[in-house]
């Protein structure tokens, strides 16, 4: 049985990120004065004292003029939220006071009073209590002051809640199966491709770049698994972001690869790999994560090239990521969308695969017999006596060698290639990892009895 959904809505800058954020106990939202960040939901699962468990949903501003004119898609996501949602936190701002804008989204609340929590924020100030009485006009009782600023009155909601939220299932959620992080440039169809996941218009998708702001999380259900997509901003270079809006933006990004467990990395089939796509792909290789390159739009581009050009051409210019695998899509259509949820699947089965030490070690071997280390300062080479595989996700591998200083990166990387081959990892990263050790005669493969 799904949450109850708890969503929070007012007009802009009345502080709904900020009190988000404040209920999460961290931050998740972009909080900035510029009216307007927030566009889509962003959602997350909430708990009160981990007993009491609910979404929570962040909307954009009621009203909002959007620079990008996407008011319209703005406002057909707050109303999705309302429609959806079994509680409203209608929030004002205590210190502006009444606005008509606030009676707008009254208006907008009007047949779901029995459903509405009216709340007064940024009442800093014990004194500016009592100022609020004026928003018992629009209609929904006296408002249950708070300041997201300082988290007063904080208390007092979250027993609201407890108390409103008492009939519904609220345990514990369950864990997602997969976390899949979408990356990519700017317009390279990344909001498209989670709608078609979602089966809905989850996110804002428009042709002005930058939609997306922040990253959301999508919850959805496949072959029976809560499976958890997560869309992000799309990335420029630093020295081109507009504003602070955009530098979190690009942060929350890269901050989503690094709690993924897969990253579909989004290319436009329409237009030539990138810097930008060059510096994503830097830093899923950094972080150990395992890749599908999905090559978007490819109804755009297919009479142009085959899926084996184009396979040639990304191993080219994405030679760090030769073990990914592709696919190629059309997230408008829904394309390929799926297999592509099937690949991540398989990326993060291998990824958790652990191997015998003695499968390890007899593979280490092959690979050592066929080409045996060089020395990386001259001299003697360094002797790799036995390995053993000591975590997951990525699959990391701790070598034993006399000297670890005298083993090139080179011959690390040809290690690597050849347990890719011979082990269950074909297209995910590993981690080799050295370690001295004096050699004992139990210890040495059989390579050094030839040197």
């Amino acid at each position: 049985m799904s949450l109850p959904i708890v969503a929070i809505v007012g007009r802009p800058n009345v502080g709904k990120s900020s009190l988000f954020n404040t209920l999460l106990g961290r931050r998740r939202s972009i909080t900035e004065p510029t009216p307007g960040v927030t566009r889509d939901r962003v959602s997350e699962i909430c708990d009160i004292d981990e007993t009491i468990y609910f979404e929570l949903v962040d909307t954009g501003g009621h009203g909002v003029v959007d620079r990008d004119d996407l008011q319209e898609d703005v406002e057909r996501q707050i109303c999705f939220a309302i429609e959806r949602a079994d509680l409203i936190l209608f929030i004002v701002d205590a210190r502006e006071g009444l606005t008509p804008l606030d009676r707008a989204t009254a208006d907008l609340l009007r047949d779901r009073t029995e459903r509405v929590r009216l709340i007064a924020n940024k009442v800093d100030e014990p004194h500016m209590a009592t100022q609020i009485g004026e928003f018992i006009k629009l209609g929904f009782g006296e408002p249950l002051p708070v300041s997201a600023k300082n988290a007063s009155g904080k208390w007092a909601l979250l027993d609201f809640l407890r108390e409103r939220l008492s009939n519904w299932n609220t345990d514990r959620p369950e864990d997602p199966a997969l976390k899949i992080a979408i990356v990519g440039k700017r317009n390279a169809g990344k909001s498209t491709f989670i709608n078609s996941l979602a089966g809905e218009s989850r996110v804002i998708v428009s042709e002005v770049p930058g939609t997306t702001r922040d990253s959301i999380d999508v919850r959805f259900e496949k072959d029976g698994r809560v499976l958890v997509a997560i869309d992000t901003a799309g990335i420029r270079k630093k020295n081109k972001l507009a504003d602070s809006i955009e530098y979190f933006a690009n942060e929350r990004a890269m901050e989503s690869i690094r709690r993924a467990d897969v990253v579909l990395m989004l290319i436009d089939a329409t237009v030539p790999v990138g810097q930008i796509d060059k510096k994503l792909i830097h830093t899923i290789v950094e972080e150990f994560k395992p890749c599908v390159l999905v090559v978007n739009k490819w109804d755009l581009a297919a009479e142009r090239a085959t899926t084996e050009k184009y396979g040639e051409y990304l191993g080219k210019v994405l030679p760090e990521m030769s073990y990914a695998p592709i696919a190629f899509t059309s997230a408008l259509d829904g394309d390929n969308v799926d297999r592509t949820i099937e690949l991540a699947s398989s990326l993060m089965r291998q990824s958790k695969t652990r191997v015998s030490t003695g499968k390890l070690n007899q593979a280490i071997q092959e690979a050592v017999e066929f080409k045996p280390p060089s020395s990386a300062k001259g001299g003697k080479p360094a002797k790799i006596f036995y390995a053993t595989q000591i975590d997951i996700q990525p699959p990391t591998i701790l070598l034993f060698v006399n000297a670890p200083d005298r083993l090139p990166k080179d011959y690390e990387r040809y290690l690597l290639n050849r347990l890719r081959e011979s082990l269950p990892y074909a297209e995910v990263p590993m981690r080799l990892m050295l370690k001295a050790r004096r050699a004992r005669s139990a210890d040495v493969l059989k390579y050094e009895e030839q040197a």
